[in-house]
């Protein structure tokens, strides 16, 4: 993944975030920042959660002075070409582009057809609960304007699983901020396992519910 990146044009900086990862994920990428100037590390102790681990990255890059700023999973299910996809949305007028699952032209690939009609169906609970017009609300693969998160008060995102996604898609928008989804084909992870479990699934479930009360 890292290789692909750099591949790119226009060029891309990487940020990779390591809770101390068994499979010797740090010393991997420690090898390759040799060959590779544009790419950075963070090591943290640890299992601290998925949106902790982005919260810290964005700080990261807001300190940086990034313009565009991504998220995205590095087991190949977001395709690196479509980074510069999302980009070119953002600059010409979009402040949140999403890569989208489930919008016209959007697609999921090697999911059984229960994980699918989950994940589709969460959505719709969420567009009917928070009154939005996305359809992959829980999409993670996102290209973000910085002022956006600058103008998000992060230490105030309360949700760590995949809530965290839907929080952050519902602060842009009540901020009035212009989200545009871009339709992306979503592979199965090629590389590591699923993160979901039923904590995580409850915790999106009953966040919902709560986000329309605290997030203003």
């Amino acid at each position: 993944m890292v290789r692909k990146v750099f591949s790119l044009q226009p060029e891309f900086d990487l940020l990779i975030i390591d809770d101390g990862s068994p499979d010797g994920t740090a010393k991997i990428v420690k090898g390759m920042q040799q060959k590779y100037t544009a790419l950075h590390l963070i090591e943290r102790s640890g299992k601290q959660g998925l949106g902790t681990a982005y919260i810290v990255g964005f700080k990261w890059a807001l300190e940086k002075k990034y313009d565009f700023i991504f998220e995205m999973d590095c087991d190949f299910s977001h395709n690196p070409d479509d980074l510069p996809r999302l980009l070119n949305v953002c600059q010409k007028d979009a402040d949140v582009a999403i890569g989208s699952r489930y919008c016209k032209g959007g697609k999921v690939k090697n999911w059984p057809i229960g994980r699918i009609l989950m994940s589709y169906f969460a959505s719709v609970y969420v567009r009917i609960v928070l009154w939005i017009n996305i359809k992959d609300t829980t999409a993670g693969f996102k290209c973000y304007n910085k002022k956006v998160l600058e103008a998000i008060e992060l230490e105030q995102v309360r949700f760590m699983g995949y809530a965290f996604q839907i929080e952050m898609k519902y602060r842009a928008i009540k901020k009035n901020f212009k989200v545009v989804e871009v339709p992306i084909t979503f592979v199965d992870r090629i590389e590591g396992i699923s993160k979901m479990s039923t904590g995580i699934f409850k915790e999106a479930f009953w966040g919902v519910l709560q986000m329309r009360r605290f997030v203003k």
